[in-house]
């Protein structure tokens, strides 16, 4: 700890936004440039708190050694802090500008005051680091003759790769998209990280060996039993791409889209692609309604602004939380509160206890959405259940309907179920303590195995499944087969 009184003179200074009305007419990243001394203020900050609870599984999942890293970003010793960064994690510059920073939530300092901006941080020692040069190919010593394939390319799958590669193994990545990324390509709207950002991690991973391969989906385009057969060893990290759905009257009206479709197509323009004007899902001068308050339904309302929307809402099922940590959620837990986004600064109506009923039409196309407002009461069961209020309805005049509403679990058709992978109770892919299904030689990580969650458990799943194939195949002989 460079100085022992930082947390006590220093105060708390994260990343400035750029101005509204400026930001919305583009789709560059919305953060400011940080100064440097701003950031070795941040790290002066960081206590010698004894046991630092923003390294725990609760605080990063990677576990990423926050205090070291803090305290060399205030000595200035950036590459220094650049090498203890990489040790723990593959992809900073990926959890820095889209993981929700839970170790923030778990900061000692936050028990008495504004925790340590610990993510503000992260993402500008990186970004030193590749502005730097200091950010190379990790060649591995030599090949181990093991073949591997790793079946989705977000950040679960990349991180498994990278793992793989450097151990020496042969790794060949498959993306059933056009483009390398998953989520991360397709899923984060470029206001969110500006896809260069990937391109360049994807630039080293290619120079260390990685092969990928885009356009194959497992299951249909090549089939899912012929990778067992084909590799030594096989990584599943498709993700968790059942969208809930809302299975209310009037959903198969036209103008109605699950939110993916909707950030993809966005995406897709941003990159250059070309879309039928007729499939065009587009925001401009329509009365918007996001269903779903996450973080998807952020990057709903953060795109529809850009796109010129007359008017947005945005409804969520839940009650509205507390404006500060629930006593339910103390520290270090992540807390349960409110919270608005860069998103909600922009503006929309936003709506808490709201159920939607049906939708209404006209030429097949969504004119209406009718909801009633709801109370979230628990019954002698402790089961959740959300009670109609009387008198409460209402309709709204919709043009366009974003459906927000989370993930329900990996897609089981194709892959999956031609694999024979075995489910757990939720419907996600079972493992054992070294990641392997029960298919031998073949593992799963991220939100295939794990169900929707954070960006920075993704890169903790896809390590830990490297590791269990690392050790899998180091008690083998290779196969020797030919990829073709």
């Amino acid at each position: 700890m460079g100085d022992p009184k930082g947390f006590l003179k220093l105060k708390r200074e994260g990343p400035k936004r750029r101005p509204v009305e400026e930001r919305v007419h583009d789709w560059r990243e919305f953060y400011q440039p940080v100064p440097e001394e701003t950031l070795k203020a941040q790290g002066a900050r960081c206590m010698d708190c004894g046991v630092p609870f923003c390294q725990s599984n609760n605080g990063c999942p990677v576990q990423n050694m926050i205090p070291d890293w803090n305290d060399l970003v205030y000595q200035g010793r950036w590459k220094d802090a650049l090498k203890m960064l990489h040790s723990t994690n593959n992809f900073p510059e990926f959890t820095g500008r889209l993981c929700p920073a839970p170790c923030e939530s778990a900061c000692v300092l936050g028990i008495i005051e504004d925790p340590v901006a610990i993510r503000v941080v992260e993402w500008n020692i990186i970004d030193r680091g590749f502005d730097e040069g200091w950010v190379t190919p990790v060649l591995a010593e030599k090949p181990t003759g093991y073949l591997v394939a790793v079946v989705g390319s977000g950040p679960a799958g990349l991180a498994a790769a990278q793992q793989l590669v450097r151990a020496g193994h042969a790794v060949t990545v498959f993306e059933k998209s056009d483009r390398i990324g998953g989520l991360l390509r397709y899923g984060i709207p470029d206001f969110k990280m500006e896809k260069w950002v990937l391109d360049r991690r994807l630039d080293q991973m290619r120079a260390e060996g990685v092969e990928f391969k885009t356009g194959v989906e497992i299951g249909r385009d090549l089939p899912a039993k012929e990778l067992p057969a084909r590799f030594d060893a096989v990584c599943l990290s498709g993700g968790a791409m059942t969208a809930r759905e809302l299975p209310v009257p009037g959903r198969e009206l036209s103008g109605i889209h699950p939110a993916m479709d909707y950030l993809t197509q966005q995406n897709k323009i941003n990159a250059g692609d070309s879309i039928d004007p007729a499939a065009r899902i587009t925001a401009k001068d329509k009365r918007v309604v996001i269903i779903g308050g996450g973080d998807t339904g952020s990057d709903c309302l953060g795109t529809a602004h850009r796109q010129g929307a007359k008017e947005i809402h945005q409804f969520e099922l839940l009650p509205q939380p507390p404006p500060d940590r629930a006593a339910s959620t103390p520290w270090p837990l992540w807390p349960m509160m409110l919270r608005t986004s860069h998103a909600h600064e922009e503006g929309c109506q936003r709506e808490w206890s709201v159920s939607t009923r049906r939708f209404s039409g006209e030429k097949g196309r969504v004119t209406g959405l009718h909801a009633i407002r709801v109370e979230m009461k628990t019954d002698a069961a402790s089961r959740t259940q959300f009670v109609e209020t009387p008198g409460t309805e209402f309709e709204l005049s919709v043009d366009l309907v974003l459906l927000a509403m989370g993930f329900t679990g990996p897609v089981k058709d194709g892959l999956l179920t031609d694999l024979g992978v075995k489910l757990d109770p939720r419907g996600n892919v079972a493992v054992d303590e070294n990641q392997m299904t029960s298919v031998e030689g073949v593992f799963a990580a991220g939100d295939m195995k794990r169900g929707a969650s954070l960006i920075v458990w993704a890169i903790r799943e896809g390590r830990d499944a490297a590791r269990g194939i690392d050790q899998y195949l180091r008690t083998r002989k290779p196969a020797g087969r030919v990829v073709r």
